[in-house]
């Protein structure tokens, strides 16, 4: 009797002990497992399969937005990509008014260009699909679509519209990807004028658009030449129509964009774009400082276009080199070896996604500005590094 009275008390105690015991471990679980829901959320991956089948996308139909809302991304340090991936569609700010580098046809209701190209190399690594891309027509001029208050307010995921890479916008919360366009700051005038060199510009009324680097690059380098003249400057939109009206000697811009729209006025043969360079003037696409992960996605996105250049693949022999090349350089672009995309949050073969679906670099290039184009344009420093004629387009190894 006396051992049971003992007994009992104490399994009574060794009872209570071992609930607080669960009862602890169950809440130790719960906390456990609402810190994993409060942790920093790993970016959302979209794996996208090969699929060397599939036709060239067309160019994308999507009318313009006008007036899109800011992306759900909208704070530094969040993930674009996963808003992108979230939406189903990349935000790219472009020109809606540039033949050959953006342009929206509203009869047709398509966009075509180099710059346009660019965007949808981004949407094919990011979401498997150059279709998937809403252009929003973004301008030079003060307002909410100025080009680069929409990056920083994210009211574009990136930025593709001739856009030069200066120190001044780098350091103002704004990144710049691989330059896609090197060019040059010239002059188009009227064959008639007499103007031949930058000296006969004495004088002279020249139209520039406004809030452009070209505003400031014709003051500084004239100073610099003790050239004087009359400077005007004009709301993009207006420029060239501007200077076909008379209003100035001469129009100052990027020589591309001197050229393409020099076949755009009424009479192209009575117009001439200078050889003279005032400049350079590195274009690329713009990114919102903050997120690193993204800017290297656009980097990567652009240097694919390159470096498959490099290695000679293109539109027409991926799917080839995809099934039967032993370069290993090659394998690893492409995401047979390797898993380079996955390290930015894209599928491994996200470059492949890019070159069957849009092209490499001079697949772009010849689409847009190449000798079976309306405008010719010769690709200068615009060439492979290795591939001769004095190119400048590098890409860093994909190691």
């Amino acid at each position: 009797m006396g051992t049971t009275t003992v007994r009992e008390p104490l399994m009574r105690r060794t009872s209570i002990l071992y609930a607080l015991v669960i009862s602890l471990f169950i809440m130790s679980c719960g906390t456990i497992s609402r810190l994993a829901e409060n942790s920093i959320p790993t970016p959302q991956t979209i794996v996208i399969t090969a699929t060397p089948d599939q036709t060239i996308t067309d160019i994308a139909t999507n009318e313009p937005v006008a007036n899109p809302e800011p992306t759900v991304a909208s704070e530094v340090g969040e993930s674009t990509l996963v808003a992108v991936q979230a939406r189903g569609m990349l935000r790219c700010g472009v020109n809606a008014d540039l033949p050959g580098f953006g342009l929206y046809d509203a009869v047709r209701k398509r966009w075509s260009g180099f710059d346009v190209d660019f965007c949808k190399v981004i949407a094919a690594a990011v979401l498997g699909d150059p279709s998937k891309v809403e252009y929003i027509p973004v301008t030079t001029a003060d307002g909410p679509n100025e080009r680069l208050n929409a990056v920083r307010t994210k009211l574009i995921d990136v930025l593709i519209r001739n856009t030069t890479w200066t120190a001044t916008r780098d350091g103002s919360q704004l990144m710049f990807a691989p330059t896609t366009f090197h060019d040059g700051q010239t002059f188009m005038v009227r064959v008639d004028s007499g103007i031949t060199k930058l000296a006969d510009l004495k004088g002279k009324r020249i139209c520039a658009a406004s809030g452009t680097t070209t505003v400031m690059n014709v003051r500084d380098d004239f100073a610099a030449r003790d050239i004087p003249f009359d400077l005007i400057e004009i709301d993009g939109e207006k420029l060239y129509s501007s200077y076909a009206d008379g209003l100035c000697d001469a129009v100052t811009s990027d020589s591309s964009q001197l050229a393409v729209q020099r076949i755009n006025l009424k009479n192209p043969e009575q117009h001439v774009v200078l050889g003279d360079r005032i400049s350079r003037e590195p274009l690329g696409p713009v990114v919102a400082e903050g997120d690193d992960q993204w800017y290297d996605i656009v980097s990567w996105s652009v240097y694919a276009t390159m470096y498959a250049e490099e290695l000679r693949v293109d539109r027409s022999n991926v799917d080839e080199a995809i099934a039967s090349s032993t370069d290993p350089r090659v394998l690893r672009l492409l995401g047979v070896d390797g898993k380079i995309g996955s390290q930015f949050g894209l599928s491994p073969d996200f470059a492949y996604q890019i070159i069957s679906k849009v092209g490499n670099y001079g697949d772009i290039y010849n689409d847009n500005l190449g000798p079976d184009t309306t405008f010719n344009i010769d690709r200068g420093p615009n060439k492979a590094w290795n591939l001769g004629g004095g190119g400048v387009l590098a890409s860093p190894p994909f190691r």
